[in-house]
Formats: C-alpha cells, sequence, structure tokens
C-alpha cells in the first residue's frame, strides 16, 4: 500500500536552475556597476566553470571568482555581487504551478510527505521557508544527513528509515534520471519522472510514471492507492 511520497526539492518543486541563472545575471550587472573590469558574458562563463568544479550549490562562488581572475577579493565588488544575488534570487524563487494544491491533496490521503535534496541543509530549508512549504513535509533529508549524494543508495535508505516504511509503500518523484530515478530504483522504490523540470534533455527517464505538470502526480497516487482497494475487496 503506497504511504509515502518522496520529493526532490529543486526543478521539481521550483525552477532552481531559472532562479540561479537569473541571480547570476543579477549578481554580474551588480559587479559591473561595482567596478569589474570584465564583460558581463566572460563573468558568467568563468562563475559557471566554478559552479562546475565545486557544484551547483558553491557558497564562495564569488570569492573563488575573484581570487582566481585577480589575486584577491575586492571587497565592494564582493558584496555588490553578494546583493546582486539575493535581489535576483528573492524575484525569481518561485514554485512550480500547482505545487501547494498538489501537496494539500496528498496530505488530504494520509501520506507522508519527505524532501530528499543534495542541496546542503540551510540551503534546502531556506527555499523551503522561503517559499512556505515548511510545514507540508514530515521529513527533509539533506546532503548534510549522509554527506552522499544520489544516486548513491545511502539518502533512499535514510528516507526509508525515517519513515519506517517498506521501499513498496513509497513512490520518488524528480526530474533527473540519473540521480533520482536510478538512486530511488535500486533500493525498490517506484519512481516519478517530473519532465517540466528536466534540464538534461533526457530521452529516456527509466521512471514507471512520467508528468508534465505536479498535478498529475495525484492521478497517480490515486490509481496506486485504488489498486490496492481493489486488490483487498
Amino acid at each position: 500500500m503506497l504511504r509515502a511520497v518522496i520529493f526532490d526539492l529543486d526543478n521539481t518543486l521550483t525552477d532552481f536552475m531559472r532562479m540561479k541563472e537569473v541571480s547570476i545575471d543579477a549578481a554580474i550587472e551588480s559587479m559591473i556597476d561595482a567596478g569589474l573590469s570584465l564583460s558581463a558574458a566572460e563573468t558568467k562563463k568563468k562563475l559557471f566553470e566554478i559552479y562546475d568544479r565545486e557544484g551547483i550549490e558553491d557558497q564562495r562562488v564569488f570569492d573563488r571568482f575573484l581570487t582566481e581572475e585577480f589575486g584577491e577579493i575586492d571587497p565592494r565588488i564582493h558584496t555588490a555581487a553578494i546583493i546582486g544575488y539575493r535581489r535576483g534570487r528573492e524575484y525569481t524563487l518561485v514554485l512550480y504551478p500547482h505545487v501547494k494544491r498538489t501537496l494539500l491533496a496528498l496530505a488530504k490521503r494520509q501520506l507522508k510527505l519527505v524532501v530528499l535534496s543534495d542541496a546542503p541543509r540551510y540551503q534546502a530549508w531556506s527555499r523551503l521557508c522561503y517559499l512556505g512549504l515548511e510545514h507540508f513535509f514530515d521529513h527533509v533529508i539533506t546532503f548534510d544527513d549522509t554527506q552522499i549524494r544520489k544516486p548513491d543508495p545511502a539518502p533512499f535508505q535514510k528516507a526509508i528509515q525515517l519513515l519506517d516504511m517498506s521501499p513498496d509503500e513509497v513512490i520518488m518523484i524528480g526530474d533527473w534520471p540519473e540521480r533520482d530515478m536510478v538512486g530511488a530504483t535500486g533500493v525498490g522504490i517506484r519512481t516519478v519522472y517530473a519532465k517540466y523540470g528536466d534540464t538534461s534533455g533526457a530521452t529516456h527517464s527509466g521512471a514507471n510514471y512520467e508528468i508534465d505538470d505536479i498535478s498529475e502526480l495525484v492521478g497517480i497516487v490515486d490509481e496506486l492507492l485504488g489498486a490496492k482497494d481493489r486488490s483487498e475487496s
């Protein structure tokens, strides 16, 4: 019987990559206004090279950029970057359509709800609280809880352990086939691929279900709950 739903956070509940892109553009504009001598295009290329190397959640990206390019951190440019980034983030950190309605519908079906994210604890909770989602979830599991990222089985096993359920009682929804789908499937959890959040251009998800809008998850849940009801009748 289905008893819980695990959600990836970024690009499943919120359009993280759009937020990141807009925030970086705002930071670059602020740095140039503060005296940065590089072009916007060159600066953006170098910043995303750092993200590729250090991880998209790197909190020292501007420190690294200024140190690598100029050998020191100019406080005026550094502060301008941080303020610009935060302004861009606040403008673009929004939920995908129908997220809250879907979460409410699942909660009404008495399902446990979990977030399973590769983001650090503070960043994950910061996004959840900013978006007004902090009260929807029974558990929030982040990189800090296991020190291992998906698709390693450890984060998924942590979720199952906290829920005190078997894998066949849980379903996972995420946007990244190579991490969310592979990791969940590897421990026996059924999967839902959030096509609307994909940024990798995947052509094959390997998921049990695929959806174009998060609200479609409710129909899948009802189908699974109904299948159980029919088997007991």
